[in-house]
């Protein structure tokens, strides 16, 4: 791997192009193994760079700018006063928005420009996904208004607003408490109004600035600093908003580590670490069982999966949480930074990284620090304990129906972020679909974006094998081989199409993307066929749903999409077949279960019988 080119291929690109595709996943899937997906180290460094200087340093400059007690050249003034956590969460979700932060660039399919987001939402015309559009009024169709870009640009002002106003003094505090600010409670009202409202007319928007994380932080800011400010408060006011602030934190983090439980999370380490510029060629490939003919996960990956990952996610914060000990909590705060550097490493795909940079910096904040003692910002201590009840009823219902019935919530609400149990998707295109895609408003396919790309402009095959790197991570996960399945048992002419992965091209139509699936369901596809009109069969589409309690281990759903078709098959299968195939299925695929075909669809390959009878 280069400073400005990426790695070198593992085959002639001209000759890859013309392999059966099964050879072709196995050839980028084992090539994974040491190599991840190849970026050039420049891109590593535009990262970094973007995520400790525009994200953190301005952040903080911001916020020495509009306090009184946080100064950017004192860094203990950064971890011990409240307001670093409020302004900090802002201007990430600014950021998030604008789409500087996650989601951005190469690595999840912004080539060249690496900025999608904010150039999608600000253009009339472009796609736009209402969540409720047939059961809202005013909020139907799928077309990009002038009062959606109004409404957008009155979400950006509402961010920028609570941002730069001046933070207003806590006057009553706890003794041993040093100075502390707040933003003024007021300041997060047309956030939270201007930002429900944008996402019932374009979900894509809502899920983008991290919503399930960051609107509670400015709910409860709103309604507990109002009180904690208010001429009648006392020094348990001020300490109930502490406290409230760290069961925000550690139900994402519980949230997390639950959402790992099942047989997804496993195969999502091996990859991930894989993808690591800095991880040593020995240590990524010690996480697979052979990195030739079997590069299913190891023992080492399930110890990182479940212990590194699932355990560390749930045991640490729940201490963090319940504990009046200032070692532990330091302990604890020092544990989930070190965890947050160690993803931060791995450059995992959709780069969360400001999202990790925030929340291993607030650990420190409100339990390593000086600032905030735990003998007394502790829930033990909540001045009103039966407020309790409904601040975890607001978040953790997003979690609870999300695990219970993840087609109606996101994967995002559902706290499922880098779990592996994700709802996904696969295109299959006829010759020139793909060439199409160009014509929607504002999109330019990847192919085309790659030809262009600065400083190194990538050759037609090299760029079709570059964005192919997608599918095989695709296919290195559980899904990924239930819906590679569901494209050979339908498709007796897949050698001829172009096979993308659902989240990158969705990048490119709607302008962001973090692994959520339902971004590019039937409703995408509707409102491209809306568009283009393509013919039956020129657009297929294998698409699963998030596998519900995985826990319990139930089959997961799939569905078949023709743009000009709709569904045209329900179905299912066991995640325990998916994961125990290799990723390019050298035994065929991966039994079938058919719940529902469209009447008069027939498929163009004959079914392979599973474990249940075949309707």
């Amino acid at each position: 791997m280069g400073f400005i080119n990426p790695s070198p291929l593992p085959v002639p690109p001209a000759e890859f192009v013309r392999l059966p595709l099964r050879e072709r996943m196995r050839i980028l899937s084992t090539h994974w193994v040491d190599d991840g997906f190849g970026t050039p180290h420049m891109l590593h460094m535009v990262y970094i760079l973007k995520m400790l200087g525009l994200y953190f340093a301005v952040g903080l400059a911001i916020t020495a700018w509009t306090t009184d007690h946080v100064h950017l050249t004192e860094p203990g003034s950064w971890f011990d006063n409240i307001v670093v956590y409020q302004k900090l969460a802002v201007w990430l979700i600014l950021l998030e928005v604008i789409g500087l932060a996650g989601a951005f660039g190469p690595l999840c399919g912004h080539f060249a420009p690496m900025l999608g987001n904010i150039r999608f939402w600000l253009r009339p015309g472009t796609i736009r996904m209402a969540p409720w559009g047939r059961h809202v009024p005013a909020t139907g169709g799928d077309t990009r208004t002038v009062f959606d870009v109004v409404l957008f640009l009155a979400v950006l002002a509402s961010l920028v607003y609570p941002l730069v106003i001046h933070a207003e003094a806590v006057r009553f505090l706890p003794e041993g408490t040093g100075p502390q600010e707040l933003i003024p409670p007021m300041a997060f009202i047309p956030i939270l109004i201007t930002m429900p409202l944008m996402g019932l007319r374009d979900k894509v928007i809502f899920l983008a600035a991290r919503s399930e994380q960051y609107l509670p932080i400015m709910l409860f800011s709103a309604v507990f600093g109002a009180i904690a400010l208010s001429d009648g408060a006392t020094t348990a006011d001020f300490v109930d908003l502490v406290i409230v602030f760290k069961i925000i934190i550690c139900v994402v983090w519980i949230g997390a580590g639950v959402s790992k439980f099942g047989q997804h999370f496993i195969n999502v380490v091996p990859p991930m670490v894989s993808n690591s510029p800095g991880v040593p060629q020995s240590v990524k490939r010690a996480h697979y069982r052979s990195t030739s003919d079997d590069i299913r996960p190891s023992r080492l990956a399930w110890f990182m999966a479940h212990l590194g990952g699932t355990t560390v996610e749930i045991l640490i914060p729940a201490a963090l949480l319940l504990t009046t000990n200032n070692t532990i909590a330091l302990l604890g705060a020092l544990a989930m930074l070190l965890f947050h550097i160690y993803i931060t490493s791995t450059f995992p795909l959709a780069v969360p990284l400001e999202w990790n940079v925030y929340f291993g910096f607030i650990a420190i904040v409100l339990w390593g620090g000086a600032g905030f003692d735990a003998s007394i910002y502790h829930i033990w201590n909540f001045s009103h304990p039966w407020l309790l009840i409904p601040i975890f009823a607001v978040l953790c219902f997003g979690p609870v129906l999300g695990n219970l019935r993840p087609d109606l919530v996101s994967f995002l609400p559902s706290m499922r972020q880098y779990a592996g149990n994700w709802a996904s998707a696969i295109w299959a295109m006829k010759p020139g679909v793909e060439e199409r895609l160009n014509e929607l408003p504002l999109v330019e396919n990847q192919i085309d974006q790659l030809q262009r790309m600065l400083p190194t402009p990538y050759e037609r095959d090299v760029a079709d094998m570059t964005l192919q790197k997608a599918l095989a991570w695709r296919s290195m996960h559980s899904q990924g081989r239930g819906l590679f399945s569901v494209l050979y048992e339908h498709l007796d002419d897949i050698e001829s199409r172009t096979v993308r992965e659902g989240e990158f091209v969705c990048n490119t139509i709607v302008g962001w993307n973090f692994g959520d699936g339902h971004l590019h369901d039937e409703r995408l596809i509707a409102a491209i066929q809306k568009r283009l009109g393509l013919a039956p069969g020129d657009l297929v589409v294998a698409y699963c749903e998030s596998q519900a309690t995985p826990w319990r281990n139930p089959p997961q759903e799939y569905r078949v999409i023709d743009a000009a078709l709709g569904i045209v098959e329900r179905g299912n299968w066991y995640v325990s077949d998916c994961v125990n195939e290799q990723p390019w299925l050298p035994n065929g695929p991966v039994p079938l279960r058919v719940s529902w075909t469209a009447p008069g669809y027939r498929r163009q390959e004959t079914l392979t019988v599973g474990k249940d009878p075949v309707i």
